[in-house]
């Protein structure tokens, strides 16, 4: 594997083929119709919106709000890109940084998971510690995490080639047969790792020099610019939804449950009590739910043109994301942390 080739594929570029399963959790007013496109299906990553729903406060706030959930075959970003929804949410940075690269429209205007929990684990008897024991191993996750071992190895001067990834989907399986070495995930999916209990040795990507947010919520540059009211109003109200779930996190997760009824209310709860640590954190105490850094976003940019990953001129920062739905907002999103 060169290093020059991990990029988004062309799925990034043009929408999917396929619709989506349809909106979920659909609000019932008249307001200004409001759809947020996933990459994945819904899951304890929307306790704030589930709260806002299920509270009326879209409705108060006069959005007629929908998620539109994802899936291994959505490309959300083309989806919001081409209209189809007018925000969005991604699960990691790198994807974001590469589209608006490409020439994609599309500006990051909060970030829902501040410390992003993304981890190589393995097993005890054969431990994965820092990124050079991951010489001579297999590597295992999800398809999409295979730009995520490509950052680790480069940011770390490993050859690709000294490191065998796998995409094996996100059963944890495969490390408990020996399959492979190690297996990424998120460490708040406590479902997805359940069947390995606690008898595990975890490697974050963020603690070894690969700076990421998580669940970063964008829009096209179009709708920051002319519908910014619309988008401020659903922050604010999602911002009080996060707030409430900080307490109540079993109800945070039976709402989100209505909302996707196929989803276990255990597995919920569970991954969401995890997922508080990573949402709430210094910085939010300091400057409130969904806060940005620029230093942040400046670091990414840089390792990203460092591993040589963008093809044309760099994105800026002022490229990636606006400050001006946080600002707004300053007074409604809650300082918790």
């Amino acid at each position: 594997m060169s290093v020059g080739a991990f990029a988004l594929g062309t799925s990034l570029l043009t929408a999917c083929s396929e619709p989506g399963r349809g909106p979920a959790g659909k609000g019932g007013g008249d307001g200004t119709p409001l759809a947020l496109q996933l990459g994945w299906l819904i899951n304890s990553g929307q306790f704030g919106e589930a709260i806002a729903l299920s509270k009326g406060w879209y409705d108060d706030a006069g959005i007629s709000f929908s998620i539109n959930p994802g899936g291994p075959s959505i490309d959300g970003i083309a989806l919001v890109a081409a209209g189809e929804s007018q925000i969005g949410q991604i699960s990691s940075s790198p994807s974001h940084m590469l589209a608006r690269s490409q020439g994609i429209p599309v500006k990051a205007f909060a970030v829902c998971v501040q410390d992003h929990p993304y981890a190589w684990l393995s097993k005890p008897e054969s431990p994965i510690e820092k990124p050079e024991d991951l010489v001579g191993k297999t590597v295992g996750g999800p398809a999409t995490s295979d730009i995520l071992v490509k950052a680790l190895l480069a940011a770390n001067k490993i050859s690709e080639d000294e490191v065998e990834f796998v995409a094996t989907g996100e059963s944890v399986a495969p490390l408990m047969t020996g399959k492979i070495d190690a297996w990424g995930t998120w460490l708040n999916s406590l479902s997805q790792r359940r069947p390995l209990g606690d008898d595990f040795v975890s490697m974050r990507l963020s603690e070894n020099g690969v700076p990421l947010y998580g669940y970063i919520y964008y829009s096209t540059d179009d709708v920051l610019e002319k519908k910014s009211d619309i988008v401020k109003e659903f922050t604010s109200a999602t911002a009080r939804g996060w707030e409430f779930a900080y307490d109540n996190v079993a109800d945070a997760a039976k709402a989100t449950v209505e909302m996707s009824p196929e989803s276990k209310l255990k597995d919920i709860q569970d991954d969401g009590e995890a997922m508080m640590k990573y949402v709430f954190t210094k910085s939010t105490a300091e400057k409130g739910w969904g806060t940005m850094d620029k230093s942040i976003w400046e670091s990414q940019i840089k390792l990203w043109d460092e591993l040589g990953q963008f093809n044309s001129t760099p994105p800026t920062v002022d490229d990636l994301a606006t400050w001006d739905i946080l600002d707004a907002t300053a007074d409604s999103r809650p300082k918790l942390g």
